[in-house]
């Protein structure tokens, strides 16, 4: 993991380093050899070298962002188009549950093609 990464979660409030510490778990235990960096004052997760996935924090809410998701469908009040439709976010706020697994299967989703270029 990276310093600059763990450095960048701990100068969260505390609910959002908590729920970015808990992404950034699922991300490593989803995608083993994922790389990790900050890259635009974020933390970027990159896989065989392709953007893999992104987590933000901005005032009172925490995005999780995957890449070359084109066939992921949006799903109202959950998981919203970016761009030309290629990377899908969800954001939570405070106290809003968090479906790791679901979240997990996304990426997962997402990735597949990744380690075959």
């Amino acid at each position: 993991m990276d310093d600059k990464v763990t450095d960048y979660i701990a100068g969260q409030p505390s609910w959002q380093a908590a729920l970015c510490e808990n992404l950034r778990r699922m991300i490593h235990d989803t995608l083993p050899g994922v790389e990790e960096r900050l890259e635009y004052g974020k933390p970027h997760y990159l896989l065989d070298g392709h953007h893999a996935a992104v987590i933000a924090v901005t005032k009172g809410k925490v995005s999780f962002m995957v890449f070359n998701a084109t066939d992921i469908p949006e799903v109202k009040g959950f998981l919203r188009s970016l761009g030309n439709g290629e990377r899908k976010a969800a954001t939570f706020t405070e106290g809003q549950d968090v479906d790791y697994t679901e979240l997990s299967e996304l990426l997962t989703r997402t990735t597949t093609t990744l380690r075959l270029t």
